[in-house]
């Protein structure tokens, strides 16, 4: 006899396996449809691999400079090979543990790819063949898949997608990087620390064009510090020849080249809806992303959409949250939480992070805003450690007080900025940031220093000049 679940899921990254385990937690019967490797892009081709290749080449930069510390390193080297199979390490490890959850929570795993017949029908296909199954509510949370524009010889062996990159057996000794977004600065940032020659084409006249105008200032110089040519404003016209492929672009109307041994493009992410559902089904998109309601309700009542899959923010921890908040909507009548802040994260170095509104967008919407700034290089704890310049940026809501922003270049920022989210989210102001007693020495002295900065002079930072 066949099973019908109470809700199958099809797409097993973030935004599906939570959503999938939360949903048995309710009291669903789930299933959960997978067409590659459980963890989805996030664990096996993005954030993770990514992050386990980051820490392994930042390790490698600061090793170099040991003896400004006290410390020798003779003979210092890197193994590339290893450095790959170490991120293959990581991986499987963490998606062993997400198999091994589903299990022990009664989720009942497919491996194929999902095809939505009906509201209530899935094909699965895979390489044990074609099965069917049905479910009272299905979520869609397939992900989004790297983009390729038409650049002539953008299918030239030689040049990837992020995929491709996290795939290699060698290290290029020339990297170029079409895109500046923070896919790009990432692995600028890990390649240029291994000591291959990285070079940046970025469309837009910055890199990380969507955050904070001083952060994008910020990582280009030390980027370029360390070596990285980063070239903004600049088309990409061709790709040709083999060994060394030549990346020919078009930079404030002077026609340019960079050789490189391998081309990374690096410029967006598209909707995972190929082979999906059947058209005729009346499920709404939108330049291939589905369009849902307020509680993640697609147009065809009883499916639902989560994750990069419906454009957004495209970022793990914000499809997670959509996935839960979609199954206890479906499984209590849970009303979504109201719109909470995101917080965006650059693993660099050093690392960014923001979340809420930078003062530019705040006067966009017409925002009057108060800005308070703490420079990190004179904390204690940073000319401990020898870090670069960085800084924390609060930006707070002149009429009421409240924090609407948070901008961060500095270390241990993607973990600093939570508290910041939390903050934004309860309307926090200076004086309740500033009152917060916080460890000395770390790095979290400089929300501190940038909450006294908007109130109107950090203790730790030169008097204003008054003027007369």
């Amino acid at each position: 006899m066949e099973k019908k679940y109470d809700l199958a899921v099809i797409g097993g990254g973030p935004a599906g396996y939570e959503a999938a385990i939360r949903a048995a937690r309710l009291g669903f019967s789930v299933a959960l449809i997978e067409a590659r490797n459980m963890g989805g892009t996030c664990l096996n081709r993005g954030c993770i691999p990514t992050k386990a290749i980051l820490h392994s080449s930042g390790l490698y930069r600061e090793a170099k400079e040991f003896g400004e510390i006290g410390l020798a390193a003779d003979g210092l080297s890197f193994d590339f090979g290893a450095i790959l199979r170490r991120k293959n390490q990581v991986v499987a490890e963490l998606r062993a543990g997400i198999e091994k959850l589903l299990k022990a929570n009664g989720v009942g795993c497919f491996e194929g790819r999902g095809f939505l017949e009906s509201a209530e029908r899935i094909t699965v296909t895979g390489s044990s063949g074609t099965q069917e199954l049905r479910a009272d509510r299905i979520l869609l949370a397939t992900g989004c898949a790297p983009s390729v524009p038409p650049i002539p010889g953008a299918e030239l062996p030689g040049v990837v997608t992020s995929d491709g990159l996290l795939e290699l057996d060698a290290l290029p000794r020339r990297l170029v990087i079409i895109g500046g977004g923070v896919i790009g600065a990432e692995f600028a940032t890990a390649f240029s620390d291994l000591g291959c020659e990285v070079t940046i084409v970025e469309a837009m006249p910055r890199i990380l064009p969507t955050m904070d105008r001083e952060i994008s200032q910020s990582l280009s110089m030390i980027l370029k510090k360390r070596g990285v040519r980063v070239h903004s404003s600049a088309k990409v016209e061709q790709i040709a020849g083999d060994s060394p492929l030549v990346c020919r672009f078009t930079e404030k109307e002077t026609e340019n080249r960079a050789e490189a041994d391998l081309v990374l493009i690096a410029v967006g992410r598209k909707p995972a809806t190929n082979d999906l559902f059947t058209e005729g089904l009346g499920i709404k998109t939108e330049k291939g992303f589905i369009l849902t309601d307020g509680h993640h309700e697609t147009s065809l009542p009883g499916v639902f959409a989560v994750g990069d899959v419906t454009g957004g923010i495209q970022l793990a921890h914000a499809a997670s949250a959509q996935g839960i908040e979609a199954v206890e909507y479906m499984a209590q009548g849970t009303e979504p939480a109201r719109p909470r802040a995101i917080p965006s994260c650059v693993y660099t170095s050093p690392e960014i992070a923001c979340a809420g509104l930078c003062a530019d967008e705040a006067k966009q919407e017409g925002i009057e805003v108060t800005v308070g700034k703490a420079l990190t290089a004179s904390l204690g704890k940073s000319v401990i450690e020898r870090n670069e310049r960085g800084f924390v940026k609060l930006v707070f809501e002149k009429q009421s007080g409240a924090l609407i922003g948070a901008q961060l270049v500095c270390e241990r920022a993607t973990d600093l900025i939570a508290g910041l989210v939390q903050a934004i989210d309860r309307r926090a102001t200076a004086r309740e940031l500033a009152g917060v007693i916080r460890p000395h020495p770390t790095f979290s002295e400089a929300v501190t220093e940038a909450a006294e900065d908007a109130l109107g002079g950090a203790i730790h930072a030169m008097p204003r000049v008054r003027r007369a």
